[in-house]
């Protein structure tokens, strides 16, 4: 397929993204440093804890730099931390946590609640045919508000602490950005992935 993909590799399931990749031909790279970045044709921001990887991501250098790959373009695939990393809104993040404000919706931290929460659901995904997709939810971000710019690409009926149940989007497209707020890498089904390569190919 003559592509590498950067997997941002400081924190959180970086590995199994690696895996993932590999299992549909498509080589990685672990993503620690900024030079790692040189050459890559995508970068996929793992699950993971977003405070810390947001301070890791300053301390590296790399903030900056994926920073810059950003407005030149690169494609980037944000999964759970990942998605709250590229939101242009954190409800609740910390008053020092960055990210790169980079697509159009506002998200709310573990907003489907804490880990005894996690729960999956099969998913409808546009622009992926077969059976629905499995995702797995764990300490999810769920996304508030969606601007015009941003396409919803599956959503979840979930029911809340409070008994409310509302339909939450959980991934979105914008651009060069793929984005969802569960786990594609834990289970083996590879086409979300496989959706974001078909992503950079289209502009190969």
């Amino acid at each position: 397929m003559g592509l590498t993909i950067g997997v941002l590799a400081l924190q959180g399931d970086f590995q199994e993204h690696a895996l993932t990749l590999s299992q549909i031909g498509v080589a990685s790279r672990e993503v620690r440093n900024p030079k790692d970045l040189i050459g890559i044709d995508g970068l996929i921001l793992p699950g993971g804890e977003s405070t810390t990887m947001a301070m890791l991501l300053e301390s590296s250098g790399l903030f900056l730099e994926i920073t810059r790959a950003l407005k030149d373009g690169l494609f980037v695939f944000g999964t759970c931390a990942g998605m709250i990393l590229l939101a242009r809104e954190v409800l609740d993040g910390r008053s020092d946590q960055g990210g790169f404000a980079v697509m159009d919706i506002s998200v709310r931290r573990n907003g489907f609640g804490r880990q005894i929460r996690s729960f999956e659901a099969d998913l409808a995904v546009k622009g992926i045919e077969g059976p629905p997709i499995r995702a797995v939810f764990i300490r999810a971000p769920v996304v508030e508000k969606v601007a015009k710019e941003v396409e919803i690409l599956a959503e979840v009926s979930y029911r809340f602490d409070d008994d409310s149940k509302r339909v939450i989007p959980v991934v979105c497209g914008q651009d060069r950005l793929l984005a969802c707020s569960f786990h594609p890498e834990l289970t083996s089904d590879s086409r979300l992935h496989q959706l974001f390569i078909s992503k950079i190919l289209s502009e190969k």
